[in-house]
């Protein structure tokens, strides 16, 4: 009777981070090769606390302290790739990644190619993409880890998104989670994976609750790279979007719901490579497509999706493919600049409507 009781009871429910650390934990005790490395990810736990516990668990010759050098890890990370270990390397924000990124592209993802497969690099390089809150360009003491009893200050980063970035680049897959299901399944997939992959987080998501379903919770739980999700069905326009705004995507399908618009919601997951086939169905039953990213306008993923689609399915399309990006800017310190420069909610919902019934101000 305590059996059938418990398996009635209420959905699991986790944070980002908690999916996050259950599955670098889980990930570490499977398969002895892997470790995780950069700054502060081991004595301080890790600057957004994702790595809690891990030191203890496992020493520090699998959890290792780097000093403040990104170029100089990430390299000692592709090396030991070579060698058959499995790095995780953390960057603090993927600002820094910049430094690096020598190593990410011509050290990691070229290497399998140009050694005519003889040397596979499975790394992964992980960490907070995207806008924060209120920081500019730069950085600022503005966020706090949500589970100590009392406030402790450390940085917290404006990032720009780097989807595209990566997304641009062969020999590099490219992964970004919205969900605590999605983060604890492409992240395991991530650290499973023979090449190089770029995991693509949110910092605004990590203390965030989604509910969890049982399967996932089991320790062979991993969702396949490549695939996008369905988040929400529908038949009048298909919303295209990835990390923090597949929430958003979700909020407008809610409203326009009330003003008679059934909105398909297709949540990426996978940027590279990406789900070419099960965005262009949706628009072939649609017939009106939204694409939504925090980056730039210019090269971004909305404009390979938008691309992808006029190839594959112009015809079905019965209005223009509407982009909503952030605005070429970098971001601005400023709080009503700031909102100005992100996407948000009602510029879903207006596009929507632009692309189901013709004109609608911007």
């Amino acid at each position: 009777m305590l059996r059938i009781l418990r398996r009635k009871s209420l959905p699991v429910s986790m944070t980002v981070r908690e999916a996050l650390n259950s599955a670098l934990d889980e990930e570490m005790a499977a398969d002895p090769t892997v470790f995780l490395m950069g700054e502060e990810v081991g004595e301080y736990q890790g600057a957004y606390k994702i790595s809690k516990g891990l030191l203890d668990k496992y020493g520090p010759r699998r959890v290792v302290d780097t000093p403040i050098t990104e170029a100089g890890f990430t390299g000692l990370g592709c090396g030991a790739a070579y060698y058959g270990l499995k790095p995780i390397v953390e960057f603090m924000t993927f600002n820094f990644s910049m430094q690096a990124i020598d190593h990410i592209i011509n050290s990691a993802a070229k290497t399998y190619y140009m050694s005519g497969g003889q040397i596979s690099v499975p790394i992964v390089f992980r960490g907070p993409n995207g806008a924060a809150a209120g920081v500019g360009a730069q950085h600022s003491q503005a966020s706090y880890w949500q589970e100590f009893p009392f406030v402790i200050t450390f940085p917290s980063y404006a990032t720009q998104c780097y989807a595209a970035w990566y997304g641009s680049c062969p020999g590099v897959k490219v992964l970004s989670p919205y969900s605590s299901e999605d983060a604890r399944g492409l992240l395991k997939a991530a650290i499973r994976d023979p090449d190089p992959v770029v995991f693509l987080e949110n910092e605004l998501l990590y203390g965030e609750s989604f509910p969890v379903s049982e399967a996932a919770l089991d320790a062979n739980f991993c969702l396949p790279v490549g695939k996008a999700n369905i988040e929400r069905e529908g038949q009048d326009v298909t919303i295209t979007a990835f990390s923090k705004m597949v929430g958003y995507a979700l909020k407008a399908a809610d409203i326009l719901e009330k003003e008679g618009i059934n909105a398909e919601v297709i949540n990426l997951r996978s940027i590279r490579p990406l789900d070419r086939a099960t965005i262009n169905n949706s628009v072939r039953k649609t017939n009106r497509l939204v694409t939504v990213e925090e980056g730039f306008p210019q090269h971004g993923v909305c404009a390979e999706i938008s691309a992808s689609v006029n190839e594959d399915s112009f015809d079905y399309l019965d209005a223009p493919i509407e982009r909503i990006t952030g605005a070429d800017v970098p971001m601005p310190y400023a709080v009503n600049l700031e909102k100005m420069a992100l996407p948000q909610v009602e510029d879903i919902v207006r596009a929507a409507k632009r692309a189901c019934y013709g004109y609608v101000p911007k």
